[in-house]
């Protein structure tokens, strides 16, 4: 698909920072997202925070003038590996836009990223409910966290603090 461009977005590009608020909203609207808008606050401090986090970086996907696609990843450190590790931590893919490769262009983008950072490995959480993003993940080579099969693979766990 020739007019889509994928790229590192610019924090400090307007129309980069106005397609990660829409593109995130457009996830936490999705039912995989939680269903619900994302609030006044996010949106107003969402690109702000980016900034002030050390390791962030996000990947945008564009249709055109439009945006189409968005993952925001962080930077952390393996401490089993003693190296960097890049966390997926959104990934969405405007549903008019879904089967047309843009999320494997995406991760493609994501892992060039990630060797360039030296990093030991690419994570990511997905519900398990989530047969379509799960189907895609696997197919490009990412699974179930475990060290020791007979001990279970990882779950990720949360516990909401009081603001």
């Amino acid at each position: 698909m020739a007019d889509i461009t994928v790229f590192l977005a610019d924090y400090s590009n307007p129309v980069h920072a106005d397609a990660i608020i829409s593109m995130l909203d457009v996830y936490a609207r999705d039912p995989m997202g939680g269903g619900a808008p994302l609030s006044d606050y996010t949106r107003k401090n969402l690109v702000s925070g980016l900034v002030q986090t050390p390791g962030a970086f996000s990947v945008l996907a564009f249709h055109g003038e439009a945006p189409a696609g968005l993952a925001n990843c962080f930077t952390s450190f393996s401490t089993f590996a003693a190296k960097p590790l890049v966390n997926i931590h959104d990934v969405v893919v405007d549903a008019r836009m879904r089967g047309q490769g843009i999320g494997k262009r995406l991760f493609k983008k994501i892992e060039m990223v990630a060797v360039e950072k030296h990093a030991c490995k690419v994570t990511l959480e997905v519900l398990s409910g989530n047969e379509t993003a799960k189907g895609l993940y696997a197919a490009l080579g990412y699974g179930d966290y475990e060290l020791d099969p007979s001990k279970g693979h990882a779950l990720f766990w949360q516990k909401a603090l009081a603001s």
